[in-house]
């Protein structure tokens, strides 16, 4: 087996990665259980005086400390940061909910800023009644609360070419899963008289200057989506579609349309820019693959992984990460620590809803060798995670979307990761 090691394209990452692995270097935990430790011999500042009152934190944020848990974008992966993405800091979260304030963002012309005193959504096309609602219209209809994670179809596009972002946040974080309330899509339709056959289609689109229209089958809309106006609990941050959005659940991000405004019934989909030019899968010999909307199972180590080194050196460690499927639950996640030769069975953490992030553990002992961890999910149809090689056999190296390879990163004997390939 060798290591392909392609350190292209990584310098933007070095001052996060250098902070990170500052304090890397392995620590005896004999020597210092023995030396006396000054934070617990000597009194302290935060012992001796009265700290902030509640009239100075009227709405919590995270303490200072933990000021580097941010989302983080990548200034050259598009023209402009008003049609870009901020990547969710997955290497330093724990559970599965990820905070609104750190969750993955993704927007065509930039986030707009609209009052929910303003919100209209207007449902027309082949119903009986085309109506318009204004937001306290949509909250008088019966909510749901469901976790699902929402995933852009391009997350983790740039290791098409090889292994290029060096960072789970980079490689992996456009990727959210947070508790979602809202109206089942279903019941608006059925306020309107919507026509409901299978074989028709819906085209949803946004208030934003890009609308980003797309066409959603029956089926779907009618299925489990969601008219989304809450988001763990609180309202929908403006970036995430504020006041109200669509939630399309185990599809494509793209679907999600936020600042929904439209629903149209159609006999036939539209055929929008997000949907022909973009968004479709591209083969080596040019015919595109259309209409991927699932997300299939996928998995990555989030721990050690090149923003979280192994900082305490040889003994016990805990391997972590998410696993997700568009397609339902998460049945099973191995662990490799030799590229993918042998495998052990992780632990999982509490299922959740379906289409929904599942947290896995591995509870081991580094013996301070070099590593090449792997994560591989099986989803509860039996789909197993498949190698990178698998899928550029049929696609190549010059896709963007849908790719759910299985992530190596090498540990090396001081505890630092990097983003490799094996073959």
């Amino acid at each position: 087996m060798s290591v392909i090691k392609q350190p292209s394209r990584r310098a933007f990452l070095r001052g996060s990665a250098a902070v990170a692995a500052g304090a890397a270097g392995p620590v005896a935990a004999a020597d210092s259980a023995r030396r006396p430790d000054p934070l617990i011999t000597e009194l302290q500042d935060w012992t001796s005086y009265t700290g902030a009152g509640v009239d100075e934190t009227p709405y919590g944020l995270p303490i200072p400390f933990e000021s580097d848990v941010i989302r983080r974008n990548v200034e050259w992966l598009t023209a402009s940061p008003i049609a870009s993405v901020n990547f969710t800091p997955l290497h330093a979260l724990d559970g599965t909910i990820t905070p609104q304030g750190c969750a993955f963002e993704r927007h065509h012309s930039g986030a707009i800023m609209l009052r929910k005193e303003d919100y209209r959504l207007m449902i027309n096309g082949l119903v009986d009644r085309p109506l318009v609602f204004t937001y306290e219209d949509i909250e008088r209809f019966p909510r749901e609360n469901h976790v699902y994670f929402c995933e852009c179809a391009a997350n983790t596009g740039m290791e098409w070419a090889g292994a290029q972002l060096n960072g789970v946040q980079f490689t992996h974080g456009m990727i959210h899963n947070m508790e979602y309330t809202g109206v089942p899509l279903r019941l608006l339709l059925r306020e309107a008289g919507a026509r409901t056959d299978d074989n028709l289609w819906l085209y949803a689109e946004g208030a934003d200057a890009s609308s980003n229209g797309r066409s959603i089958p029956m089926a779907k809309a009618v299925d489990d989506c969601l008219v989304a106006f809450k988001a763990n609990g609180e309202a929908l941050r403006m970036e995430h579609g504020y006041p109200v959005r669509l939630v399309v659940p185990g599809w494509e991000g793209n679907m999600w349309v936020k600042w929904l405004r439209r629903i149209e019934i159609v006999d036939t989909a539209v055929e929008s820019r997000e949907e022909t030019s973009k968004y479709t899968d591209v083969y080596e010999d040019g015919i595109a693959r259309k209409w991927t909307w699932v997300m299939d199972a996928k998995s990555v180590i989030t721990s050690p992984s090149p923003q979280r080194p192994v900082r305490h050196g040889p003994g016990p460690m805990v391997i972590s990460g998410l696993a997700w499927s568009g397609h339902g639950r998460i049945a099973r996640v191995d662990v490799s620590g030799d590229g993918g030769i042998t495998w052990q069975t992780a632990r999982l953490g509490k299922q959740g809803d379906t289409k929904a992030l599942t947290r896995f553990y591995l509870d081991t002992v580094w013996d301070g060798a070099p590593m090449l961890l792997q994560a591989r999910a099986i989803d509860e149809t039996g789909y197993v995670q498949p190698a990178k090689d698998r899928l550029r056999e049929k696609r190549g190296k010059n896709a963007v979307y849908h790719n759910n390879c299985i992530q190596t990163w090498y540990l090396n004997s001081d505890g630092l990761a990097e983003n490799v390939e094996v073959s």
